[in-house]
């Protein structure tokens, strides 16, 4: 039995690693593929002030859900599938501390020093107790998990999200959360944890893999209840990014009349 669950897990980590191979490829002939022309709008097309780059984005929109059906997706079913849901879990603790260090630091510079001292005691209790990261028993211990970026630490600075933006491969953003993107790399502990540059990339592969398993009972219900499936993606996506920038409670948008 564990020489079984042992091969299909080198199985899913050499598809993987075949899959982040061509991502990069595809990334590439995606954005040639951008500069010889953009999406057309669909009819009745009613324009959105959040989305000057529509047609762009919508023709990347359309490329990363391409590449997404053909490789993404796929992988993340095997990977729910085959992979143990221990390992699973481990997986994700084990990052998930790490994102915890970045997390601490972010609260502290949104002037949020408990959330701080919280994330920093998850980091403690989880890396000797939770053995490295592998548990979390810092959540039954009732020190609940935060997720905080440069993005979200920018808007609570009062930095406006800027135009909506599609990036290659990773998905929906804004001119702000991208430049918190590569921040959020720059900054990222695993260049710490994990030196070797094809391990770092298969580790963010399997982060990638792991998030988009968890999406894969919803994009059902985006697509069954979204006309236009851009649409509600990016409603969705924008709705949900500013509830995150205010910890669950924005405040109500300025209407014509203030």
């Amino acid at each position: 039995m564990n020489n079984m669950a042992s091969t299909v897990q080198s199985t899913i980590m050499t598809r993987l690693g075949v899959a982040l191979s061509l991502l990069a490829r595809l990334g590439l002939l995606g954005l040639v593929a951008l500069n010889v022309g953009c999406a057309s709008l669909p009819t009745g097309h009613v324009e959105d002030q959040r989305d000057p780059w529509e047609r762009y984005n919508r023709a990347m929109f359309e490329f990363n859900d391409n590449v997404d059906r053909a490789v993404v997706k796929p992988v993340a079913e095997a990977y729910r599938d085959y992979v143990p849901e221990l390992f699973q879990r481990a997986l994700r603790n084990f990052f998930g501390n790490l994102r915890d260090i970045t997390t601490a630091l972010h609260h502290l510079l949104q002037g949020k020093p408990s959330e701080a001292g919280n994330s920093a005691a998850r980091v403690l209790i989880n890396t000797t107790i939770g053995i490295l990261g592998l548990g979390d028993p810092a959540s039954s211990m009732g020190r609940p998990k935060t997720s905080e970026d440069f993005g979200q630490t920018f808007g609570r600075w009062g930095s406006e999200p800027g135009p909506y933006f599609v990036i290659p491969i990773l998905g929906p953003s804004t001119v702000r959360d991208t430049v918190g993107t590569v921040l959020d790399f720059k900054l990222d502990p695993m260049g710490s944890v994990i030196e070797e540059s094809t391990a770092r990339n298969l580790a963010y592969g399997l982060i990638a893999v792991d998030r988009r398993k968890d999406l894969l009972d919803a994009q059902g219900t985006i697509e069954a209840l979204s006309f236009d499936k851009y649409t509600g993606v990016r409603d969705a996506w924008l709705a949900r990014r500013r509830s995150q920038v205010y910890d669950g409670d924005p405040p109500p948008r300025p209407t014509k009349d203030d």
